[in-house]
């Protein structure tokens, strides 16, 4: 399997923690919240369309609303592929990290 890109894990997760609410405007509050990182709408919407492009996301209308004017939003929701590039990209970083965790936290390795 094709490992994903740091980006990519980070829609992928947001998406996972966001369930039936993954939608553009839901998407950027939530990766800004954690990260800080302020993406446009448009780099959104390209990454969003990249992971569906490559299978990992599947994208659907929502109902009409009312507030939008009658327009749908676009629904995001993790597909098979995805799921198992984000399981895949922990394994590699429990793997990775292993017991060094306590190494990184520990001040003393700094000085």
């Amino acid at each position: 399997m094709r490992e994903i890109s740091k980006i990519e894990e980070l829609f992928l997760l947001t998406i996972l923690r966001l369930k039936n609410d993954a939608y553009g405007v839901t998407v950027r509050k939530d990766i800004v919240r954690r990260t800080g990182k302020e993406y446009t709408y448009g780099t959104i919407y390209s990454i969003l369309e990249q992971l569906r492009k490559k299978g990992y996301v599947d994208k659907n209308e929502g109902e009409p609303s009312s507030e939008r004017g009658g327009r749908r939003k676009l629904m995001y929701s993790l597909a098979e592929p995805g799921i198992a590039a984000l399981k895949n990209a922990y394994e590699m970083q429990r793997a990775v990290w292993g017991d060094l965790t306590d190494e990184i936290i520990d001040t003393e390795y700094n000085k």
